[in-house]
């Protein structure tokens, strides 16, 4: 199982804080190896979805580590999605 976190403003936009999603077991998510399979993944879930989780409008990580879509997941795995910080 990998948990997954949604932060900030993705999370108000997608009325959602977490899944948990079994990658093994669950149907939709089994050819799911790398964190951009399951971005395109969940992108699929509705147009809302789709637009809130386009590559270039977040950023991703693994275990509290940033990292790019190419990342392999493993059970246990926690991954965050997230929108840019910007700074003043």
């Amino acid at each position: 199982m990998i948990k997954v976190l949604f932060f900030a403003q993705l999370r108000e936009q997608l009325n959602c804080a977490e899944l948990t999603i079994n990658l093994a077991e669950d149907t939709r998510f089994t050819a799911v190896s790398t964190l951009e399979q399951l971005r395109t993944e969940l992108a699929l879930t509705d147009d809302n979805w789709q637009s809130c989780l386009q590559t270039g409008k977040l950023l991703m990580a693994v275990n509290q580590t940033i990292v790019d879509g190419n990342q392999v997941l493993k059970d246990g795995d926690e991954v965050a999605f997230f929108p840019p910080v910007t700074g003043g």
